[in-house]
């Protein structure tokens, strides 16, 4: 018998540990749940992001083998929606809304304001994987424009100093906390 290829061979195979091997079980579950329907396609990729953090390609490749459907599909639908990530995202994610409202509004000045402030690019996470800075063509939300999402929480009628402040005052809590640890 032939040995399966790193693409056929589930996350936990290819990295075997008893986490992963857990997290492994927990996408499974999903895809059972669904009964390996091609049509819960977004809902087993949120699970596979829930339980691994991000959805890279051995986990993609998983999914489109489990569910029959071509890897260039599941990794189209991943890539698409801006909810899911292909890499693994900092402590904190920021979003910013880049639409025509917010963009008007002062939205490119956060975004450069943030890469000055932290060195890091949109896309990107900070080399201490606090905070993955990102930004999105429309967050829905006109009315509060320049907006954006801190670790989901909407923010409306942004600065580039209230987001810098409101991004400081999350890092330090999560640093105060581990300093109590």
């Amino acid at each position: 018998m032939a040995q399966p290829t790193m693409a056929t061979r589930p996350p936990s195979e290819q990295n075997p540990d008893n986490s992963q091997k857990l997290k492994l079980q927990l996408l499974d579950k999903s895809l059972k749940r669904y009964q390996y329907q091609q049509d819960a396609l977004i809902e087993i990729l949120h699970t596979a992001q829930e339980t691994f953090g991000h959805l890279d390609e051995a986990i993609l490749d998983y999914v489109s083998i489990h569910l029959k459907l071509p890897p260039s599909w599941v990794y189209g639908v991943a890539t698409f929606y801006n909810f899911f990530t292909l890499e693994p995202q900092g402590d904190h994610v920021c979003v910013i809304c880049m639409g025509t409202a917010c963009y008007v509004k002062g939205a490119a000045e956060i975004v450069t304001k943030l890469e000055e402030i932290f060195e890091v690019k949109a896309g990107e996470t900070t080399a201490d994987k606090k905070l993955t800075l990102m930004t999105a063509r429309c967050l829905g939300n006109c009315s509060l424009a320049p907006m954006l999402t801190l670790d989901g929480e909407v923010l409306g009628k942004q600065t580039p100093e209230s987001t810098a402040a409101a991004i400081q005052e999350k890092i330090a809590a999560v640093d105060t906390c581990q300093e109590k640890e």
